[in-house]
Protein backbone atom coordinates (compact mmCIF):
# COMPACT_ATOMS: atom_id res chain seq x y z
CA UNK A 1 0.00 0.00 0.00
CA UNK A 2 1.22 3.49 -0.83
CA UNK A 3 0.01 6.32 1.38
CA UNK A 4 -0.50 9.55 -0.53
CA UNK A 5 -1.55 11.88 2.25
CA UNK A 6 -3.60 12.37 5.38
CA UNK A 7 -7.32 11.90 4.72
CA UNK A 8 -8.88 13.32 7.88
CA UNK A 9 -8.71 13.68 11.64
CA UNK A 10 -11.62 12.41 13.73
CA UNK A 11 -12.36 13.83 17.17
CA UNK A 12 -15.04 12.13 19.25
CA UNK A 13 -16.57 14.10 22.13
CA UNK A 14 -19.73 14.39 24.17
CA UNK A 15 -22.00 17.44 23.99
CA UNK A 16 -21.31 20.33 24.76
CA UNK A 17 -17.57 19.77 24.06
CA UNK A 18 -18.52 18.75 20.52
CA UNK A 19 -20.09 22.18 19.93
CA UNK A 20 -17.11 23.95 21.51
CA UNK A 21 -14.83 22.10 19.09
CA UNK A 22 -17.09 22.96 16.15
CA UNK A 23 -17.00 26.64 17.12
CA UNK A 24 -13.20 26.60 17.59
CA UNK A 25 -12.39 24.94 14.27
CA UNK A 26 -14.85 27.11 12.35
CA UNK A 27 -14.31 30.49 14.02
CA UNK A 28 -10.69 30.32 15.18
CA UNK A 29 -9.02 27.97 12.68
CA UNK A 30 -11.25 28.93 9.73
CA UNK A 31 -12.53 25.57 8.51
CA UNK A 32 -15.95 25.52 6.86
CA UNK A 33 -18.78 23.12 7.58
CA UNK A 34 -20.00 20.96 4.74
CA UNK A 35 -21.76 17.77 3.75
CA UNK A 36 -21.63 14.86 6.17
CA UNK A 37 -23.18 11.47 5.41
CA UNK A 38 -26.20 10.57 7.58
CA UNK A 39 -24.39 8.61 10.30
CA UNK A 40 -26.40 7.37 13.31
CA UNK A 41 -24.61 9.71 15.72
CA UNK A 42 -24.57 13.51 15.45
CA UNK A 43 -21.47 15.23 14.15
CA UNK A 44 -19.94 17.68 11.72
CA UNK A 45 -17.51 17.50 8.84
CA UNK A 46 -15.27 20.54 8.52
CA UNK A 47 -13.58 21.34 5.25
CA UNK A 48 -10.41 23.03 4.02
CA UNK A 49 -9.77 23.49 0.31
CA UNK A 50 -12.89 21.49 -0.55
CA UNK A 51 -11.80 18.44 1.47
CA UNK A 52 -13.48 17.18 4.67
CA UNK A 53 -10.31 17.08 6.77
CA UNK A 54 -11.79 17.23 10.28
CA UNK A 55 -14.61 14.97 11.41
CA UNK A 56 -16.33 15.77 14.71
CA UNK A 57 -18.35 12.84 16.03
CA UNK A 58 -20.70 12.82 19.01
CA UNK A 59 -19.79 10.28 21.65
CA UNK A 60 -22.35 8.61 23.88
CA UNK A 61 -21.97 9.61 27.55
CA UNK A 62 -18.74 8.10 28.90
CA UNK A 63 -17.65 6.87 25.46
CA UNK A 64 -14.95 9.46 24.77
CA UNK A 65 -11.53 9.68 26.38
CA UNK A 66 -11.35 11.85 29.48
CA UNK A 67 -10.29 15.40 28.64
CA UNK A 68 -7.17 15.03 30.80
CA UNK A 69 -5.90 11.89 29.02
CA UNK A 70 -3.26 12.46 26.34
CA UNK A 71 -1.92 9.82 24.05
CA UNK A 72 1.47 9.89 22.32
CA UNK A 73 0.24 12.13 19.48
CA UNK A 74 1.78 15.54 20.15
CA UNK A 75 -0.21 17.62 17.65
CA UNK A 76 -1.71 17.82 14.20
CA UNK A 77 -1.04 20.60 11.71
CA UNK A 78 -2.92 22.64 9.16
CA UNK A 79 -1.41 24.69 6.34
CA UNK A 80 -2.17 28.37 6.75
CA UNK A 81 -2.03 31.56 4.76
CA UNK A 82 -1.33 35.14 5.83
CA UNK A 83 0.72 34.65 8.97
CA UNK A 84 0.47 38.29 10.14
CA UNK A 85 -3.33 38.39 9.76
CA UNK A 86 -3.67 35.07 11.57
CA UNK A 87 -1.60 36.35 14.50
CA UNK A 88 -3.72 39.52 14.64
CA UNK A 89 -6.98 37.52 14.47
CA UNK A 90 -5.90 35.16 17.26
CA UNK A 91 -4.90 38.08 19.48
CA UNK A 92 -8.21 39.84 18.78
CA UNK A 93 -10.10 36.67 19.74
CA UNK A 94 -8.05 36.26 22.92
CA UNK A 95 -6.67 32.86 21.88
CA UNK A 96 -3.40 31.88 23.57
CA UNK A 97 -0.68 30.68 21.19
CA UNK A 98 3.07 30.40 20.70
CA UNK A 99 5.11 31.10 17.60
CA UNK A 100 8.06 29.04 16.42
CA UNK A 101 10.01 28.67 13.19
CA UNK A 102 10.96 25.49 11.35
CA UNK A 103 14.71 24.93 11.50
CA UNK A 104 16.52 25.52 8.18
CA UNK A 105 13.53 27.01 6.32
CA UNK A 106 12.35 29.51 8.93
CA UNK A 107 8.72 28.81 8.01
CA UNK A 108 6.55 30.24 10.80
CA UNK A 109 4.45 27.95 12.95
CA UNK A 110 1.70 28.84 15.39
CA UNK A 111 0.83 26.38 18.17
CA UNK A 112 -2.41 26.51 20.15
CA UNK A 113 -4.82 24.18 21.95
CA UNK A 114 -8.42 23.34 21.02
CA UNK A 115 -11.19 23.12 23.66
CA UNK A 116 -10.51 19.37 24.14
CA UNK A 117 -6.82 19.98 24.88
CA UNK A 118 -5.49 18.84 21.48
CA UNK A 119 -2.37 20.71 20.41
CA UNK A 120 -2.86 22.24 16.96
CA UNK A 121 -0.20 23.67 14.64
CA UNK A 122 -0.77 26.20 11.89
CA UNK A 123 2.15 26.20 9.44
CA UNK A 124 2.81 28.99 6.97
CA UNK A 125 4.83 28.92 3.75
CA UNK A 126 6.51 32.32 4.00
CA UNK A 127 9.74 32.38 6.01
CA UNK A 128 9.52 36.17 6.31
CA UNK A 129 6.92 37.13 8.88
CA UNK A 130 6.97 40.09 11.21
CA UNK A 131 6.70 39.28 14.89
CA UNK A 132 8.13 35.77 14.39
CA UNK A 133 9.70 35.61 17.84
CA UNK A 134 6.70 37.22 19.51
CA UNK A 135 4.07 35.05 21.19
CA UNK A 136 0.88 35.54 23.14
Amino acid sequence: MAVTGLNHINIRAEQPLLESLRHFYRNVIGLTEGYRPPFAADGHWLYAGGLPILHLYEAAPGQNRPETARGPIDHFAFDGTDFSKTVADLREKGVAFTIKALPATGNPQIFLFDPAGNRVELQFPSPAADGLNDGA
